[in-house]
């Protein structure tokens, strides 16, 4: 596992970096979602989240790696980009605990995620290493917050209408 999670197979990359706590985020999943889900659906992106921690200070639990953790948990079922997106749609107030474990494992099972190893791995913290790891790559990179948008490798507005304009620029050669 790199520094993102990634979905979809098209030739543009749109990479978002996110932190499941923050509210910001949670309004461009909402808002942005549905375009690039039919993005997706096209095969015109590939997409790529990388979540990060960044939020973590004002959660009295490490809400932010706890979150991620259990979406790459997500993942190893093949259910990442669902799972980010009930996350994001059962968003606990910033600057609290956050879910519990078992609220993560619980919202994973309602979108059905089915078998123990999925449970297991949540519990077990078997990902609290990689959103640190994501969070440090990132700042690397020169991300000082969420969310933060690229277009094969260009930042943009973490809008829809910027996307939908940078997607039909790299796909018509104009990037």
């Amino acid at each position: 596992m790199g520094d993102g999670i990634v979905v979809g197979l098209g030739p543009v990359e749109v990479e978002a970096y996110i932190d499941f706590a923050c509210p910001f985020c949670r309004q461009f999943e909402l808002m942005a979602g549905p375009t690039l889900d039919r993005l997706l659906e096209d095969q015109l992106i590939t997409f790529v989240r990388h979540p990060m921690d960044f939020l973590d200070a004002v959660s009295t639990t490490g809400y932010s790696t706890r979150a991620a953790a259990a979406a790459a948990a997500a993942s190893d079922a093949g259910m990442f980009h669902e799972y980010a997106r009930t996350l994001f749609a059962n968003q606990p107030p910033e600057g609290g605990p956050g879910l519990t474990d078992g609220q993560l494992v619980q919202l994973g099972q309602e979108i059905g995620i089915t078998g123990e190893q999925f449970p297991e791995t949540v519990r077990r913290g078997t990902y609290l290493p990689w959103p640190p790891f994501v969070t440090q790559r990132a700042i690397g990179r020169g991300i000082g917050g969420t969310p933060s948008v690229f277009v094969d490798g260009v930042a943009i507005p973490a809008r829809p209408g910027p996307i939908l304009t940078a997607v039909q620029a790299a796909i018509d050669g104009a990037v």
